[in-house]
């Protein structure tokens, strides 16, 4: 670096291009890299690290903030113990993201209280750390949104945002009974993304029982078809989290 560029000069420069991340290490670094005589290419090279550090931590929060994913249900604090081994195989492969680059589903089963909305939402926090766009919505806030949007007649603008993002997260299909319209119009987001892009769907009520969400056993078969045709299948078949807790609770206290 040349002696005769001064820190202000430099500050500038960095402030034009938006490098914000390496200001404050700038001089420390310089004076490293005189003191230890790094080569030209080595200096540039964590001069970008820095930069790039910096600008995947604002993503992540940034897409964190975006996502209205629960903050606090993530990987560290779920319990696979329990899960068959075969579920927590699957689980630990679905973590490294490939099926988002396939436009697969995963669709979680299990009784309330068993950890789906957490492991959905872990898998969310998950993807974010890898660079994708996630969004989370209970299915009754979504299917409200979605009917909004038509009634504005602006649907077809709500289903393009959402395609923005790589990855929807549905909680709790079939946990609140929704009106015939509400379904319709969550069958149209379905379709609009069939082979375009994942979901992840939770659920309490097996596929014998969608005909009872979708109020028509034709379109809870579409829905069906176009969520299954691509997908990995997630049956959490343990104890409710809530009772058990309750359980070890009154143990502790006789």
């Amino acid at each position: 670096m040349n002696d005769s560029v001064s820190y202000t000069e430099m500050k500038s420069l960095f402030e034009q291009l938006r490098m914000v991340d390496i200001i404050d290490q700038y001089e420390e670094l310089t004076k490293q890299a005189t003191q230890e005589k790094w080569k030209y290419e080595k200096y540039l090279s964590e001069v970008l690290k820095i930069e790039e550090s910096g600008r995947t931590k604002r993503r992540v929060e940034r897409y964190e903030r975006l996502s209205g994913l629960p903050s606090f249900k993530r990987f560290d604090s779920f319990t696979q113990e329990e899960l068959a081994p075969d579920i927590q195989m699957k689980i630990n492969t679905l973590r490294r993201g490939d099926f988002i680059d396939r436009y697969e589903n995963i669709l979680l089963f299990g009784q309330p209280g068993t950890g789906k909305t957490h492991l959905a939402s872990a898998f969310g926090h998950e993807l974010i750390r890898q660079g994708k766009k996630v969004y989370f919505s209970l299915c009754s806030t979504l299917v409200q949104e979605l009917l909004r949007a038509k009634e504005t007649f602006s649907l077809p603008r709500k289903l393009k945002q959402l395609s923005r993002y790589d990855l929807i997260i549905i909680d709790e299909i079939g946990y609140i009974q929704q009106s015939r319209d509400e379904m319709e119009v969550l069958f149209t987001l379905l379709a609009d993304r069939y082979e375009r892009g994942s979901f992840i769907v939770t659920s309490n009520l097996p596929f014998s029982k969608w005909e009872q969400v979708f109020k028509d056993k034709m379109l809870a078969a579409a829905a069906i078809d176009r969520l299954v045709h691509h997908s990995i299948i997630l049956k959490l078949d343990v104890e409710n989290y809530r009772l058990k807790s309750l359980k070890t609770n009154k143990k502790q206290k006789k």
